[in-house]
């Protein structure tokens, strides 16, 4: 009996089912619930109890219902619409006004009188910042000085061209001087064409400082995965700032995120994009693994690959080895060392077993080109998140399958995590640590009772009995076997009690969330074996999660282990709550600010990119 329980864990990936669908479980023994000590409540939420029916032999055979994930949406970008130039002023001109000017140069009144007549189509924000700068006569032409544009808007447009450094598209900002023909003397065409140029590099300044402090895209439109509140950021200012600035250039300079992750992210694509970057990769051929003591004409890459993407440490270490290399293909003891020291440092399981995950980090990797595509995505996503992380907050990074704790500006734990599988993805969101439950009940969410107990339900009522679950019709415990497993299963909740066999284990960190997500230990711990990491229904399960929690709620991990002993379940609140990021990145910089690159694991980083694709077609559309 107990050996069938512990297959019927494994088989489930027990987690946090509910985060892969999007399904809050409202049934589940939650940690309100726990802290205001409203035990009986929390068997269900359901208000109208249905009576409890014995299944019936004769119950003909019902299509198993399912509860659907999240999707993948089609990109649809910001809306766009013209400038409403008819709330520009029209003052009053006359022949009089230009004679009073006793020169050539055409009064701002004659000029302004144009920029009713422009055509400029920009984001609803950008168009209503331009509406209200220029809706005010006292506010003068930012980009145009007489009859020219002036320095000003040439270090502007100098300025808009080089966006590519930061992750953005210089087509998103592109603007044209304006073309006014020697030959033609008309006044009046000249000033049309300024005042044309006026508008436009005001809206692409407008939409730039919005792209870099919010991002181009909106997270929430890629999928039901994304959960972000997304930016707001202030434009009002920006055209009177960028006419006061000394330096144009340094002022939009400005207005890039400076936190040391985005630098990192920054300084990375100025190198691969740099001149003398482009890498001849070294190629490691394998059909299968190759194991100790076997042959291969892989081998001289395999110590090449070392040699070169090593650290100084590991080469220094292993000097002997790698000098008296003489280019044989024999996986000898001394080169399986030299593999397991290299696979230890990349965070790989050290075995000197070399499959496909470590032939991808010796070769380094992407490619170049590869590298920079996921730079740019990981640059637009950093945009989602706050500029400045915190001095104290917890970062899961899912592609890297590892999570990092962050106090007084440094990094002083990481361990290796389990992530949701592709088909029960973790979502990518933010939020704050709260609350560390010890020997937790493990409410079941409706996602996989319907989706994979209910198949055995069907066949077998007495199901959830034999595997020590308890179970509760409309708030009241009942037999598994009573349950009419045909009908609706809205008002029925299924919990596990504390266990040693409890799907989260000893202990679950809260932060709580509309998907149900948190981190929790897990009686899996060959999982965290694995390169691939992507095992669970959603949650995130820790490596070492009396670490943690000691971390979270600073105190010891013999502390933890004391809360653990009690064999009760209790929560403990932390001192203060502080940020949690539940981050999705492939390219991110450690804690040295070295960049690492990881696999796309649930292929996010292309529906940014379509994303951007829709965004700068949609901005270059015909007027």
């Amino acid at each position: 009996m107990k050996f069938f329980f512990k297959g019927a864990v494994s088989a489930l990936a027990l987690s946090c089912g509910a985060a892969a669908f999007g399904v809050t479980p409202a049934h589940a023994y939650t940690l309100m619930d726990m802290i205001r000590g409203d035990r009986a409540r929390t068997q269900s939420t359901i208000i109208n109890p249905a009576p409890t029916m014995a299944p019936m032999a004769e119950q003909p055979s019902a299509p198993l219902p399912k509860v659907s994930s999240p999707q993948y949406y089609t990109y649809k970008p910001d809306a766009m619409r013209f400038v409403d130039t008819g709330k520009f002023t029209d003052p009053v001109v006359t022949g009089a006004v230009v004679a009073a000017t006793g020169d050539a140069q055409p009064a701002p009144a004659v000029q302004r009188r144009y920029l009713i007549e422009a055509k400029v189509r920009a984001p609803v924000d950008v168009a209503k910042a331009l509406e209200t700068y220029y809706s005010d006569a006292k506010n003068p032409l930012v980009w145009v000085s007489g009859t020219e544009i002036n320095d000003r808007a040439k270090a502007a447009m100098a300025f808009l061209a080089d966006v590519g450094s930061v992750g953005l598209d210089p087509a998103d900002y592109a603007v044209s001087a304006p073309a006014v023909d020697p030959a033609n003397p008309d006044p009046a065409v000249r000033d049309r064409a300024l005042m044309q140029f006026e508008l436009e590099l005001s809206a692409k300044v407008l939409a730039y400082v919005q792209d870099t402090g919010r991002g181009r895209v909106d997270p929430n439109k890629l999928s039901g995965y994304h959960d972000f509140a997304r930016k707001t950021v202030k434009l009002d200012p920006v055209l009177k700032l960028a006419r006061m600035s000394p330096d144009v250039g340094a002022y939009l300079g400005s207005r890039t995120p400076d936190g040391p992750q985005f630098a990192a992210l920054k300084a990375e694509l100025a190198k691969l994009r740099g001149e003398g970057h482009i890498e001849q990769p070294i190629k490691i051929e394998l059909s299968g693994l190759l194991r100790p003591g076997d042959t291969s004409d892989a081998i001289p890459n395999i110590v090449k690959a070392i040699d070169k993407h090593g650290s100084a440490a590991l080469k220094s270490e292993n000097a002997a080895t790698l000098s008296s290399y003489a280019g044989g293909t024999e996986y000898s003891p001394e080169i399986v060392s030299l593999v397991e020291a290299f696979q230890k440092e990349r965070g790989l399981k050290p075995d000197g077993v070399i499959g496909q995950a470590t032939v991808r980090v010796m070769t380094g990797g992407d490619s170049n080109g590869a590298k920079v595509e996921k730079l740019v995505v990981a640059m637009e996503q950093a945009r989602w998140l706050p500029n400045d992380l915190g001095s104290r907050y917890v970062f899961i990074n899912q592609p890297a399958y590892m999570v990092y704790y962050h106090n007084d500006n440094k990094e002083q734990l990481s361990m290796r995590v389990v992530v949701g599988q592709p088909s029960h993805q973790t979502f990518f969101f933010q939020d704050q640590v709260q609350t560390v439950e010890f020997n937790p009940f493990w409410g079941v969410p409706q996602s996989i009772i319907i989706n994979e107990m209910l198949p055995k339900l069907r066949s077998d009522p007495n199901y959830l009995d034999r595997m020590g679950y308890e179970v509760a019709v409309g708030g009241k415990a009942v037999p598994s076997s009573s349950v009419d497993w045909y009908g609706s299963t809205s008002n029925v909740s299924v919990r596990q009690p504390p266990s040693g066999d409890n799907a989260l284990g000893e202990l679950k960190i809260l932060f709580p969330n509309a998907h149900a997500i948190y981190m929790h230990d897990t009686p899996s711990k060959s999982f965290f074996k694995r390169d691939m990491r992507a095992l669970s229904h959603g949650c995130v399960r820790l490596a070492d999660p009396r670490a943690m929690a000691a971390a979270v709620l600073g105190t010891t991990v013999e502390k933890i282990g004391q809360e653990i002993a009690t064999g009760k379940n209790h929560a403990v609140q932390v001192p203060q709550k502080f940020p949690i990021y539940i981050a999705y990145f492939t390219a991110w910089p450690n804690k040295d600010g070295v960049v690492q690159y990881f696999d796309d694991v649930y292929g996010r980083d292309a529906y940014v990119e379509k994303a951007f694709d829709v965004t700068t077609k949609a901005r270059g559309a015909q007027i």
